[in-house]
């Protein structure tokens, strides 16, 4: 394992991240670094094509939503 060194804005943004994600800051830094480099060797996937393969390959199945009106 190495040390990254990124500039103060992107490491205050990765904090910020890892607020909304429930992640800690390596966590995160780990998940942008995978998804990007994802996205660089698929890029006709999109974001959602890209994080859809990866759970489908996990062996996450997603439940189907019930629409509720009210």
């Amino acid at each position: 394992m190495g040390i990254v060194n990124i500039d103060d804005e992107l490491h205050d943004q990765l904090r910020k991240a890892t607020k909304v994600s429930c992640r800690s800051i390596n966590a995160q830094a780990a998940f942008w670094i995978k998804v990007g480099m994802l996205c660089e060797t698929s890029p006709t996937l999109s974001f959602n094509e890209i994080i859809q393969r990866e759970l489908s390959d996990a062996g996450v199945t997603a439940q189907p939503l019930e629409a509720s009106y009210q």
